[in-house]
């Protein structure tokens, strides 16, 4: 079998079942994927038991509805602004290396915040942890380009997505229970200290498993200037890029509203939107792999497209949630919105230059979160309006983003396939 250069050989070996290698192989099992779907589960179970309550435990430590705002603005200001250092430390340090970097920034942020108990300390711990997945990204896409041949790279985000769900599945659940069981204050200092544990045994067991390609360390090919990074983007990637920053202001407006709602305004227990979660991450997990499968063999603007409607359709739905039956309804299209999300990444992936992957992630989420931050920031203006006001801003964004990619997206497969056709 055929495999690009670097590529891992598959987790299964010839004594295994012809029909168990043919799975590994399809689904793009290496080791150092298994090692990495592994740290994800552990630190990711670690972050959403506490980060998704993170705006109740402002509350309750008086910060304010300002301060929710904040924390939702900040979120996105440092995604964009952890973006590139992520991305080029990954091509200069290796992802390995760069792991090790960016999880040790997370735990000091856990430390803050459970050592000292008010807002002022969760806003500062959260500057290091909040943003975690945005700073590794880079790493974790870099790492997938290099292990697996570019026929499973969809899979192989798409395996990563699906996975990463798992924790934001069941964290939420395991953190409503601290807070139901210990009060609002100390059920998340609680959940902020098994998340610290969970990343230290995520720490030694990358470093253990993960192996470090070659090439992987590519001291020569680092761009440390954004802007540089930014001529090498074609026009079909700053397309979507367009699209996908107005459908993540449909996003971000509400989101960090979206526990307070459910609590204060709907009357649901925290155990009661923890499931909500979980529904959510299920409903995405059950669409990742045919999905990716269709991607693979079809043109992808119509898997985008569709994307983007759950996106806009979210917001509205949760204007007309009035009871649990009706959430739980808004959250199983709000899990519909990953149905194209692992197919926007491999494009970007693939579109990339073979050896700057990891700063092209970079400098798209440093673009696009950027912007997207003054949306959240502005949502906690919004909500003071009222509740209404916030969602159907949200939607309004939204609708014009999908429109958008559907009137003047580019459909990235049919290029590439003129790109083949076309005579050398």
């Amino acid at each position: 079998m055929n495999r690009a250069p670097g590529a891992e050989i598959p987790v299964a070996v010839e004594k295994r079942p012809d029909l168990l290698h043919r799975l590994v192989d399809f689904l793009g099992l290496r080791r150092s994927m298994v090692a990495l779907l592994s740290m994800v589960v552990l630190i990711g179970l670690g972050e959403k038991m506490a980060e998704r309550f993170l705006p109740v435990y402002l509350m309750a430590l008086g910060g304010g509805v300002l301060s929710v705002g904040l924390l939702n603005g900040m979120d996105n200001l440092l995604s964009s602004l952890y973006s590139y250092p992520g991305g080029y430390l990954s091509d200069r340090l290796g992802y390995k290396r760069a792991l090790i970097v960016f999880n040790l920034i997370a735990l000091g942020g856990y430390l803050i915040v459970i050592l000292f108990p008010s807002w002022q300390a969760v806003i500062i711990g959260s500057i290091l942890f909040i943003s975690w997945t945005a700073i590794s990204l880079p790493a974790t896409m870099s790492m997938i380009s290099l292990v697996l041949p570019k026929t499973k790279r969809t899979m192989g985000v798409s395996i990563h997505s699906l996975v990463r769900r798992i924790p934001m599945a069941l964290g939420p659940v395991i953190g409503g229970l601290f807070i139901q069981s210990y009060g609002r204050v100390a059920g998340t200092r609680i959940a902020f200290g098994a998340a610290f544990v969970l990343g230290l045994v995520a720490l030694f067991m990358q470093q253990a498993l993960i192996r470090e390609e070659e090439g992987a360390i590519g001291k020569q090919a680092a761009e440390a200037n954004p802007l540089r990074m930014f001529a090498l983007m074609s026009p079909s990637l700053r397309a979507l890029l367009v699209s996908d920053i107005l459908v993540r202001f449909s996003e971000q407006i509400p989101y960090a509203f979206m526990a307070i709602y459910a609590l204060d305004y709907v009357h649901v227990t925290p155990v009661q939107f923890g499931f909500l979660t979980a529904i959510e991450m299920v409903v995405a997990m059950l669409v990742y792999i045919p999905v990716a499968y269709l991607a693979d063999r079809n043109t992808k603007k119509p898997f985008v497209v569709i994307t983007f409607g759950f996106f806009t359709l979210f917001p509205l739905l949760l204007l007309f949630s009035h009871s649990f039956l009706m959430l739980i309804v808004a959250f199983i299209i709000r899990g519909l919105k990953e149905f194209g999300e692992p197919t926007r990444k491999a494009l970007i992936m693939d579109l990339a230059p073979e050896d700057k992957k990891a700063g092209m992630f970079g400098v798209y989420y440093l673009i696009r979160d950027l912007i997207v931050s003054v949306a959240a920031f502005g949502s906690a203006f919004l909500w003071k309006i009222a509740p209404q006001a916030n969602f159907l801003t949200a939607f309004a964004f939204g609708a014009l983003g999908m429109v958008f990619f559907l009137l003047f997206g580019r459909d990235l497969g049919r290029i590439e396939e003129r790109k083949t056709s076309q005579p050398a």
